[in-house]
């Protein structure tokens, strides 16, 4: 029977692996030059190949690397301004969250609230900022250093700002005596004046800085009801409470002209002895201060309902 003969390679034409009759040898019985010859080829193919390849996974590799370490822009939110404070201190309308809620305090005996005999919340001229004077039938002022009393109301639950919320507040002299109740001030009605919260949930009520009288560490009282209309009618009352003032500033104050009793009753109480602070020490109404004597003071309490 007759073989099929394979097409003729350049390499079966070499006449070293023809036969006699000029037919190709097969590669198995073409001996060992042969064999070495195409082992060596073999390997140089590979090696193009291998770099061809290696040529072509480098620059695949190089991509890649580039493709990670591209940066990629990130959207930056445009930054808010920061509002210049104010001297007046206030809160923004934005919840901050839980708080806790301001004690319930006693309103004391000279609330003139109705409780207690006297009531000037129905007086007209009672909504004002401004309550160092009386108003109605006298316009006497109130001596002492200034002070601003600015209470911010919030939700205690949630910290938002409660705004529209009527405050009622008052406190004592320089010399320690209550407008409306004090002999010789029973038709006197200063220091005391009602305000709604803004949208910050703030008053802000320009007075003077009360006495230490004795028996009591240096205080003022306020009530705090759903609205202006429903203070002015003595209405049901949210929280009644009192803002504790701070030592150092008591000290600084009370060393000041017309204040000299105080510095007496200063020293014999404390806000762990105070009938009202005594219990947890004020912790939660003491009020920051800024300002000074020359200029007057802001006493500033956030407090929760």
């Amino acid at each position: 029977m007759t073989r099929e003969r394979d097409t003729p390679t350049p390499r079966d034409t070499d006449p070293r692996w023809l036969d006699a009759n000029g037919d190709p040898i097969d590669e198995d019985h073409r001996g060992l030059v042969y064999d070495v010859q195409t082992l060596v080829n073999r390997r140089r193919a590979l090696g193009i190949f291998g770099g061809v390849a290696l040529t072509s996974l480098l620059a695949a590799c190089g991509a890649t690397a580039e493709a990670q370490t591209t940066p990629t822009a990130t959207a930056t939110a445009t930054p808010t301004p920061t509002p210049t404070p104010s001297n007046t201190p206030s809160a923004t309308a934005a919840a901050s969250g839980p708080l806790t809620a301001v004690p319930d305090e006693t309103g004391g005996p000279y609330p003139a609230d109705g409780s207690n005999g006297v009531n000037v919340l129905d007086d007209s001229g009672i909504v004002r900022s401004d309550i160092r004077s009386s108003f109605g039938s006298s316009t006497t002022v109130a001596a002492g250093v200034p002070l601003t009393i600015a209470l911010t109301v919030r939700d205690a639950a949630t910290g938002t700002a409660l705004a529209g919320k009527g405050v009622y507040l008052w406190h004592c002299d320089q010399s320690g005596n209550y407008s409306l109740y004090s002999k010789g001030l029973e038709n006197e009605n200063y220091l005391r004046g009602v305000q709604a919260t803004d949208a910050n949930g703030t008053v802000t009520f320009t007075s003077i800085y009360p006495a230490c009288y004795s028996g009591r560490w240096p205080h003022i009282h306020f009530e705090v009801y759903d609205d202006v209309a429903t203070a002015v009618a003595s209405g049901p009352i949210v929280k009644t409470s009192q803002i504790a003032l701070p030592a150092e500033v008591d000290d600084t104050v009370y060393a000041t002209s017309g204040y000299e009793q105080s510095i007496r009753n200063l020293a014999q109480i404390s806000l762990q002895t105070d009938n009202v602070f005594g219990d947890d020490g004020g912790i939660h109404q003491i009020a920051t201060m800024s300002g000074s004597v020359a200029s007057g003071y802001t006493a500033a309490l956030t407090i929760g309902v």
